[in-house]
């Protein structure tokens, strides 16, 4: 397992790999890896011979006060993970080395960012495709590995490969969890013992809003309402957003068809944390 820092040699072993006729595999991560983060790698490997692991805090996803500083950080302990997993490369640029002094360009995609956790983070989508943009041209990769528990940010970043013409696979994995339903999260390491404990009435709200569109209720608003009086009765809880939309463009829903996603984000304490399951009506 090779450790890069520098977009030059990462390009350059990018290129190598491809002539060799290996199909390169990314999956781009902000490091203090868990459980759910090595899943995406197993997955990328079962897709691809050349893996690159990315690592890095993106500082222009982070808007003013949040936890840029903060956000937990062990790089020797995410090398350990991923020598495990036989990679072939971490790549490890510093902020510096991907937003050089003078840095002007970013990439963002309209309207779908503007929704949902853009609400509260109208800077945040811009900062994630402009860094996705820029690991996409450093690592050259034929696909690219991401989790479902960011759905929006999947079904931004799948829109701006579409839109941008970029020859790249978007492979979504599915959300892990811990044994009581929470997906797995680095923020969650911000929770106290009691935030830990309430933290986990978002999944059992959204497997109870699932059943009940199982059992054919299709009143957007009545999903909603069940779901944010469950979360409300936690004492630790705020609510951020609770919402039912499409997955196509991230429009509310009054009444429910097709393929639906039900996403949240609730804070509790100094964690921000999201979650969603996606239901075919």
């Amino acid at each position: 397992m090779r450790i890069v820092e520098t977009i030059s040699e990462m390009q350059s072993l990018a290129d190598v790999a491809r002539s060799r006729g290996h199909r390169v595999g990314l999956v781009p991560t902000m490091g203090f890896l868990h459980e759910g983060h090595l899943s995406l790698v197993r997955l990328a490997k079962q897709k691809a011979g050349f893996i690159v692991v990315s690592i890095f805090v993106n500082p222009t996803q982070f808007g003013p006060g949040e936890d840029y500083q903060e956000y937990p950080r062990d790089f020797n302990r995410d090398c350990q993970l991923l020598e495990g997993l036989g990679i072939d490369v971490v790549f490890a640029p510093s902020a510096s080395e991907m937003y050089p002094p003078g840095y002007l360009t970013y990439v963002e995609v309209e309207e779908i960012t503007r929704k949902l956790c853009g609400i509260s983070r109208p800077t945040h989508f811009r900062g994630v495709t402009t860094v996705v943009t820029k690991l996409f041209c450093a690592v050259k990769p034929h696909l690219a590995v991401f989790g479902q528990k960011d759905a929006q940010q999947v079904i931004v970043i799948k829109r701006m490969v579409r839109d941008l013409n970029f020859d790249i696979d978007i492979v979504v994995a599915p959300t892990v969890r811990e044994p009581d339903g929470l997906a797995m999260s680095s923020r969650n390491l911000y929770l106290s013992e009691q935030e830990r404990k309430d933290a986990t009435v978002l999944y059992e709200s959204l497997q109870r809003a699932k059943a009940l569109i199982e059992t054919g209720e299709r009143d957007a608003r009545r999903i909603i309402d069940l779901v944010e009086q469950m979360i409300s009765h936690k004492k630790t809880a705020r609510i951020d957003y609770v919402a039912v939309v499409d997955t196509e463009r991230l429009e509310p829903m009054d009444r429910l068809s097709g393929e639906v996603l039900i996403a949240l984000a609730v804070r509790f304490g100094r964690a921000r944390l999201i979650d969603n399951v996606v239901v075919e009506v």
